[in-house]
């Protein structure tokens, strides 16, 4: 079943046009993900051309999602606009936005997520690789592909994986691949200090998800998200957990290249997340190099 999306979900960019959302639409349409319409305001009308497909551009995402019946959108909107287009992809009543864009300002996230409040909509991100839900065809081709993350390096499988970090994510994609076991589904929920959707959030939904079997589940310094999703793992989650933790070696109180690793309280610093997820049951890498062999380790498989 997999989580959030699936390879039948149908997608639109916004900023299809731009050179970022250009490339990367077109390897979405190239590894088999349906991807229906694209919105750049003022291009209405004209038509993105990638190979033999032609996907329809629009003005507006709410006629986007009313011409093509897409339900998910994805943001490569430059940072000054991201945080319009997230809300016009909720006031357009979509299921998922996804917000790739990097250096929104924080105060116009903390709009967002007020303007939010009670809607359907789910954002993941900002600042995120996005998500994929490998398919079944060759190299996993005819899956869903929303955002940046090399499509090539995931399998179909029934492991899944959950980030703050989009480098991470790749990793430990491919220490599975490589090892014979794929993904049911591959989240990055972004580095920032504020997003829409978080590692507890991600937890519940592969806890009820059938065709997850475990779960690699990757955090940094900053924040409490990670040991907040340990502790309710340790009472709720029926799926074993490896986790992993970047910043052992930050320098205290510094800033570090996502917005959300600092370091604001004792329970903040990587040291202290590693002794808690152990706590609760998680197998814990102490390198990055070891994210797949914990979790296939404490599930047996090794």
């Amino acid at each position: 079943m997999a989580i959030l999306v699936t390879p039948e979900t149908r997608i639109l960019v916004q900023g299809i046009t731009g050179d970022f959302g250009s490339r990367h639409a077109k390897a979405s349409l190239d590894y088999g993900t349906q991807l229906v319409a694209g919105v750049t305001p003022g291009k209405g009308g004209q038509t993105f051309e990638h190979g033999s497909h032609k996907v329809p551009v629009y003005d507006t995402v709410s006629e986007a999602a009313r011409q093509s019946g897409a339900t998910v959108a994805v943001i490569f909107v430059p940072p000054p606009f991201a945080a319009d287009a997230i809300l016009e992809g909720v006031n357009a009543g979509m299921d998922l936005v996804v917000a790739i864009t990097e250096g929104i300002p924080i105060n116009d996230m903390i709009k967002v997520k007020a303007a939010m409040a009670g809607s359907k909509t789910r954002l993941i991100g900002p600042n995120c690789p996005g998500l994929v839900t490998p398919g079944l065809g060759e190299k996993s081709h005819g899956g869903c592909r929303i955002g940046i993350a090399p499509g090539y390096i995931h399998k179909r499988g029934n492991i899944g994986v959950v980030s703050r970090s989009g480098t991470l994510t790749y990793e430990a994609v491919w220490q599975l691949t490589t090892r014979g076991y794929g993904q049911s589904t591959c989240v990055g929920i972004g580095g920032d200090p504020v997003n829409g959707t978080n590692h507890l959030d991600i937890l519940k939904m592969f806890n009820e998800d059938p065709e997850t079997e475990g779960i690699i589940m990757i955090g940094e310094i900053g924040g409490n998200a990670e040991t907040e999703a340990a502790r309710w793992a340790k009472d709720h989650c029926k799926k074993p957990i490896a986790g992993f933790i970047a910043g052992a070696t930050a320098p205290p109180g510094r800033r570090m290249g996502h917005a959300g690793a600092i370091v604001g309280g004792e329970e903040d610093t990587a040291q202290a997340k590693k002794k808690i997820l152990a706590e609760c049951g998680i197998a814990v890498a102490d390198s990055p190099a070891d994210m797949a062999k914990a979790l296939l380790q404490l599930m047996g498989k090794l």
